[in-house]
């Protein structure tokens, strides 16, 4: 392919106007202060139609009588409804009204005016750090209708960027710029009332794709919705995707997952729908299947706005606008029909059996084909530093053309007739806005966690079988090894054995909320529940089964093998006072768990911790308390708390001497302890009733505050740029 100069004068109209739009009677060129100009105003219709329109939208007449007069292919020529939003800009969130839930239920038109984003990129080491900023998008306009609406450009991040800008799910106070829907601004809560495809699916793939679906209905839609509607609505979404037979099928692969994901979206009937590479790792079959399930949506009149990467022609016939973007800046922004001819015109050769999508891109890479073709192998760094180079200077050559370009010049005077006089309210502020009450989220999240539970029989099996041969080793080594001249020290080894038990198996609580943080922002992100309701969810679901059962059967078929004789009123605060251990033991690597960096923090730390804890522990077991220069480690000791109580709860009131068997305790040359009161008090314990509960105070004070630690760090990761 060979590439000409490029030009330096304005192009020659193209073919077709841009999306059925004609062409305004003036030039107006791009320019970064572009918003601030006025154009001419465009002549009123006398379309007497359109009148009710204009009086319900404040949209311009013109405008409004252009939507009923040419619509697009893809879109119904039902009127588009006024969407009370707000664009914001700053940083601060002023009181906004997000209640209304008949907003954004018909067709939507998306339009972006001078976008512009900006990151802040720090480097250097950790006490002389120096920020600086970039520039990721610069000056991007253009106009979403509905229809496909696709997104390309070279894999430097540009077109995913400009995705998630205008699906509100990137950090808001780095955007500048206004987003406008049907010539309203965007309200701070529009990622809850829009749906959003992400790249690296979300599904749960332990529960059907039905389960699925429900779950998203049953915290998408208001309460007031009855289950028949909401049965009908995922019936529907099930037949539009060809997933009636898949319906009771776990999503597994890759093809199943995207087609759940996207239905995930549908059952809340938003018209305005955003997929980040929704083809991504598909096959050509499968790709094609999901892109015609898009076009079928589209049919109906939802704006579909996708980004994808280099599509077949097969796939690229069916887009209805195309937006190319690259290093941030836009190369192109019209019907995609259109493109070809936009690129010939500006000198470009295009060959016959050359795939549309592919000429584009490799026009924006400056021509890398030929260079890789002609160049010689002996020459490959001054090769690659020329490709570089001249992608570069085409990126920047290419945004000015377009810039310069009639084409632009109908897009600008269209955005600036939508944007009209408005006085917008500013600020960047962004919000999660949920339609359900607490309550009705921590019931899902609940039934959706035990059903994920479920989801691993195999997995349950083993721990439980682990759980009961370990229980039976223990007790009978304990039981063989009874001996009443040392029935002390071995009962107060056996709760030193337990104590051990619970805090080792807390390790794994740590993963809890790792497994899922991907699908927990997303589903936060997008208005399924509060932060609050997945906390208290997760917890009751999960630690309450992980933590209850296992410590339970173990500490029973322990006792039982051990030949252990206690009341039952003994028993049971033996089990109470290690649930309160384990919980609180479970706290700890739930708090360092949660935060945004856990993946660098190691399960390590934790086990040494208690490794270490657990070896102070038991210096006091035979030491009767802990090393003088050491003693203040046991206020930080999560397993001496628990320890002591259990000791507490297991020796006050025994007697180890009974009259029947002073004969044998007299063979006990060193058997000098008869009473557990005895015992207790060269422990150091207290042997009224608050040297028992007072172990659990500690206990419980220590549980609030770790698992306040968690909650507070989930709050600081849902608020993570990318969602």
């Amino acid at each position: 392919m060979s590439r000409p100069t490029l030009p330096s004068a304005p192009l020659p109209a193209t073919s077709s106007p841009l999306f059925g739009f004609p062409a305004p009677d003036h030039d107006h060129r791009g320019s970064k202060n572009s918003a601030e100009q006025k154009p001419e105003p465009l002549a009123p219709s006398k379309d007497p139609s359109c009148k009710s329109s204009c009086a319900s939208s404040n949209l311009s007449p013109c405008i409004i009588s252009q939507w009923k007069k040419e619509p697009p292919e893809m879109a119904s020529n039902n009127d588009p409804t006024v969407i009370s939003m707000i664009e914001r800009h700053l940083c601060d969130l002023p009181e906004t009204n997000t209640s209304d839930l008949k907003t954004l239920t018909e067709e939507a038109v998306l339009s972006f005016h001078n976008i512009s984003y900006q990151e802040t990129v720090q480097s250097g080491f950790p006490l002389r750090k120096k920020a600086y900023v970039i520039e990721r998008l610069s000056n991007i306009s253009g106009i979403m209708k509905p229809g496909l609406n696709a997104i390309m450009g070279p894999q430097d991040g540009s077109r995913s960027l400009l995705l998630d800008v205008l699906a509100a799910r990137r950090d808001p106070c780095g955007l500048s710029g206004d987003i406008l829907i049907n010539g309203k601004p965007r309200p701070a809560n529009f990622k809850c009332t829009s749906g959003y495809v992400p790249q690296n699916d979300v599904v749960l793939g332990t529960v059907t794709v039905r389960d699925n679906l429900e779950f998203s209905a049953a915290l998408r839609l208001p309460v007031t919705i009855t289950r028949d509607e909401k049965r009908r609505r995922i019936n529907e979404v099930l037949e539009l995707l060809h997933l009636n037979k898949e319906q009771n099928i776990k999503p597994r692969s890759k093809e199943l997952r995207k087609r759940t994901s996207i239905a995930m979206e549908l059952v809340t009937e938003h018209p305005i729908l955003f997929l980040d590479d929704p083809t991504t790792g598909l096959d050509l079959r499968t790709t094609t299947d999901v892109i015609l399930v898009l076009r079928r949506m589209s049919k109906k009149g939802r704006t579909i706005i996708f980004s994808i990467n280099q599509p077949q022609y097969s796939i690229f016939k069916f887009f209805d606008s195309l937006t190319l973007v690259a290093s941030g800046k836009v190369m192109f922004h019209g019907p995609a029909q259109d493109a070809l001819e936009y690129f010939r015109s500006a000198g470009y050769n295009y060959e016959s059996h050359n795939n549309p999508a592919d000429f584009f891109l490799d026009v924006i890479n400056g021509g890398f084909s030929n260079i890789l073709d002609t160049e010689e192998d002996g020459h490959e760094d001054d090769k690659y530093e020329e490709l570089f180079e001249r992608q570069y200077q085409v990126t920047g050559k290419l945004a000015n053309m377009y810039a310069q370009s009639p084409l632009y010049s109908e897009t600008r005077a269209i955005l600036d007739q939508l944007l009209g006089e408005q006085k917008l309210e500013r600020s960047s502020a962004v919000e999660t806005t949920c339609v359900t009450p607490f309550c009705h989220q921590l019931k899902w999240i609940i039934c959706q966690s035990f059903k994920n539970f479920k989801g691993f029989p195999w997995v349950t099996v083993i721990q439980a079988i682990i759980t009961v041969i370990l229980a039976t080793a223990v007790g009978t080594a304990f039981r063989v090894l009874k001996n009443d001249c040392i029935e002390v020290q071995m009962r107060a080894g056996l709760l030193y054995l337990l104590t051990i038990f619970q805090c080792i198996t807390s390790v794994s609580a740590g993963e809890l909320f790792v497994i899922d943080r991907v699908r927990f922002l997303h589903e936060h992100t997008s208005g399924y529940y509060r932060v609050s309701s997945y906390f208290f969810g997760k917890l009751l679901a999960e630690l309450i089964p992980r933590r209850l059962l296992p410590s339970t059967v173990f500490s029973l078929i322990t006792y039982v093998i051990a030949g252990v004789k206690m009341s039952m009123k003994c028993f049971f605060t033996m089990i109470c006072t290690i649930m309160v251990l384990a919980y609180s033991a479970s706290s700890l690597p739930l708090s360092i768990g949660a935060g945004e960096n856990a993946v660098a923090v190691p399960t390590l730390l934790v086990t040494i911790y208690f490794v270490f804890m657990l070896f102070f522990s038991g210096l006091s077991l035979y030491s009767g308390s802990f090393l003088p220069k050491l003693s203040w480690i046991q206020y930080f000791s999560i397993p001496h708390y628990g320890f002591r109580a259990l000791l507490h709860n297991e020796f006050l009131g025994q007697n180890f001497c009974p009259e029947h068997n002073t004969e044998e305790v007299s063979r006990c040359h060193n058997y000098v302890i008869c009473t557990g009161e005895e015992f207790l008090m060269i422990q150091g314990i207290d042997l009224s009733s608050w040297g028992f509960w007072e172990n659990h105070l500690a206990l419980v004070c220590t549980m609030i505050i770790l698992l306040t630690i968690t909650y507070v760090q989930l709050l600081q990761v849902k608020n993570i740029r990318n969602f």
